[in-house]
């Protein structure tokens, strides 16, 4: 079986995205295809078992049938490393995951091994990165994201820490790049990266969808009390801004795209939202227009938010209440703390969820666009010794 270790340079590369778009180039290609995380850091419970969320993303997108017990193998929930460390952890995890690759191996064409962050990720526990893809005699191939010198170095770090492994890093994708700001990059990566031996196996343009959450995706990550839903939960948001400065610097950081986390108790701050939404401050163009911004400067924002979510649990007056939903917009109630839900919101900036239908789609178009699949395929295929 032909097989690929697909790791990242760190969090929130692309890895799963680019994992998606790898899984469904396979199948077009009409190869069977199989799948395995061997290591997960974000465990759920599915089928009555612990699992690795990706593998489960993984599985419900493509119907794929392995048990979770062979595609996901090994979690490392909270209080895992401790214990780990104490010498409490006596199962020889390793051997947990050459019994699970053995099962996925016996049958199908390709199988895409899915690792979690950077080479070292794991070492911890004695399962890095690399330590697992040297285990599996799989290749590696190296996710980033955009820019040029950066990705570069972080990549030929990667690779180095893989070979130090005996592993053979068979290309590296970049991820998330202004395509239409940068003419020419890809050249400029496959050069810089040629120079360390690396192949560039292809470079995936930007899209605000694939990286952020719908406004109903937000509402359901959060667990927050629906004050609002506002004209359709469907919409994708452009951002993030944190309403704990005056409000009228707060204008100048809040275009039509962007969601607002404040203290449900800063009245200031969420009436003159509102406001700036009820006078149409900004209009279909995102505040660019000649109206956008009035009053607070430079004039580069409009100040009409997409949305609020109005943190501590504080409940603002009814007069403040009815304000959001006459400017119509999306606004939640929440019980914890701006920096707890920030950091909530952040988790959905940049994860997949298989209810994701269209952004999973346009991954799938993406991914097939733009990445030189049989180059991937050819990386897959076995060295021979």
């Amino acid at each position: 079986m032909r097989q690929v270790y697909l790791a990242a340079t760190g969090q929130n590369r692309g890895k799963t995205t680019t994992s998606i778009g790898l899984l469904d180039g396979f199948l077009r290609r009409g190869l069977d295809t199989r799948f395995i995380k061997p290591v997960g850091q974000r465990t759920i419970m599915e089928d009555g078992v612990p699992a690795d969320e990706d593998a489960v993303l993984v599985r419900d997108v493509f119907g794929l049938t392995d048990p979770m017990t062979v595609m996901s193998p090994v979690h490392i929930p909270r209080g895992f490393t401790k214990s780990y460390i104490n010498g409490d952890i006596v199962e020889d995890l390793g051997a947990r995951i050459r019994v699970a690759h053995r099962a996925v191996s016996q049958a199908g064409e390709i199988l895409l091994i899915e690792g979690t962050g950077h080479a070292g990720v794991g070492a911890v526990i004695g399962l890095s990165n690399a330590t697992v893809a040297a285990m599996l005699g799989a290749p590696a191939i190296i996710v980033s994201e955009g820019g040029v010198g950066r990705p570069i170095d972080e990549i030929v770090l990667n690779a180095s820490h893989f070979a130090s492994h005996g592993v053979r890093v068979a290309g590296a994708i970049v991820n998330k790049v202004d395509l239409d700001a940068q003419p020419g990059i890809e050249l400029t990566l496959e050069r810089g990266l040629a120079l360390h031996g690396i192949p560039l196996l292809g470079v995936l343009p930007y899209r605000p969808i694939l990286s952020n959450p719908t406004l109903a995706m937000i509402l359901e990550g959060v667990h927050g009390e629906t004050v609002h839903p506002g004209p359709d939960l469907d919409r994708v948001i452009g951002g993030v801004a944190i309403g704990a400065m005056e409000p009228a610097h707060m204008l100048e950081r809040v275009n039509s795209g962007t969601l607002v986390i404040v203290p449900g108790d800063r009245e200031d701050v969420i009436l003159t939202l509102t406001t700036a939404h009820l006078t149409g401050g900004g209009g279909a163009n995102g505040g660019q227009g000649a109206g956008a911004g009035k009053g607070v400067g430079k004039g580069v924002a409009t100040g009409a938010a997409l949305g609020l979510v109005l943190t501590g649990g504080y409940r603002p007056r009814q007069a403040i209440l009815d304000a959001i939903k006459r400017a119509d917009l999306f606004a939640t109630i929440v019980a914890e703390d701006t920096y707890v839900v920030a950091s909530e919101v952040h988790d959905l900036l940049v994860k997949t969820h298989s209810a994701d239908a269209g952004k999973i789609e346009m991954i799938k178009a993406l991914v097939w666009e733009h990445l030189k699949i049989d180059r991937v395929l050819e990386a897959a295929r076995p060295v021979p010794d």
